[in-house]
């Protein structure tokens, strides 16, 4: 399908507000970010990234965790009715392991939590390059823990955890699961993770895909950045290792998963292969390419709504089913 007007909006918004960082030096990261997240909190990109529904109750808290004891900041999404324990959803956003923040999910985390009737909570991880591979997939896998061995204080119930991300953060959470499963097959405490929402994921850190080169230029992403934002993020390190490039993982005994993505996206074949690797492991996969979409629809729900909330029904339905 031909790319809608308004994603090709999207885009020319996105290049008037800064763009991506991907192609700085390491040093200059920290300042351009703050100085995207500024242009990103005003009134324009605040309508394309649309309001959360009023019923669902919002509030800012902190998770202490053994790498950050003053807490990772994160935000809770509670539902206006759902079970007491409640099940919980974990969300990390996306912005290419370097940059994003708990705003531009709060449209997703807070549809998500009214249509799975859960606690969404979703997780600010610590950022690369002031914080490189493995730390944010660490944070992702450490927030996950902590609620589990603190359901009281959460209103969760630790036996309906799920794990969610879109772009980086749909690296992140099945990086989570991952890390739990390997943690249990070693004979310690994991968290169980029952299903896993990725979103456009990023799961292939060295080869390049065939997605990347024909459709090398798009609204919210491009090729290039995806390498840029990856040479950021790993700073040096091994790219195939499994918990960079899931996609070169083993995957067996992994949960239920959804991965969406988009027709209009550099990162369509992440997603779409990965499919394949969790069907070929055993791992139960749904999977549904949004046609006419690009990468980033969850965060632009203001803007296409049709598609995000096509998106949201999805995977709240999802939800509901394996918690």
């Amino acid at each position: 399908m031909r790319l809608p007007l308004s994603l090709r909006l999207v885009g020319a918004l996105r290049r008037r507000l800064g763009g991506s960082v991907a192609h700085l030096d390491p040093a200059d990261v920290p300042a351009a970010r703050a100085a995207v997240l500024r242009l990103q909190h005003g009134p324009l990109a605040r309508a394309v990234m649309g309001s959360p529904p009023r019923e669902v109750v919002v509030e800012d808290a902190r998770l202490p965790t053994a790498a950050v004891p003053d807490g990772l900041a994160v935000r809770v999404y509670r539902p206006p009715s759902t079970d007491a324990p409640a099940p919980v959803v974990v969300n990390f956003h996306g912005g290419g392991f370097v940059q994003g923040d708990l705003d531009q999910s709060e449209w997703f985390c807070a549809h998500v939590a009214r249509e799975a009737g859960a606690v969404v909570v979703s997780v600010d991880y610590r950022l690369a390059p002031e914080h490189p591979f493995p730390v944010p997939a660490q944070d992702g896998y450490d927030a996950v823990a902590a609620l589990a061995a603190d359901p009281g204080g959460w209103g969760i119930d630790a036996g309906r955890i799920a794990v969610m991300g879109d772009s980086a953060g749909g690296n992140i959470a099945t990086v989570v699961c991952l890390m739990a499963r390997d943690r249990r097959r070693e004979g310690q405490d994991g968290p169980r993770i029952a299903a896993q929402v990725l979103v456009y994921p990023g799961v292939e850190m060295v080869d390049v895909l065939p997605s990347e080169r024909t459709i090398p230029v798009a609204p919210i992403l491009s090729a290039a950045d995806i390498r840029g934002f990856h040479a950021l993020y790993l700073a040096g390190a091994d790219g195939t290792a499994p918990y960079a490039s899931p996609l070169r993982a083993d995957l067996r005994e992994l949960p239920p998963a959804l991965v969406q993505t988009a027709e209009h996206d550099p990162l369509r074949d992440h997603g779409e292969r990965y499919v394949t690797a969790l069907a070929g492991a055993g791992v139960a996969v749904r999977h549904t390419r949004y046609l006419g979409a690009a990468h980033g629809y969850v965060a632009t729900g203001g803007l296409t709504p049709r598609t995000s909330l096509q998106a949201v029904a999805e995977a709240g339905a999802f939800l509901r089913t394996h918690m």
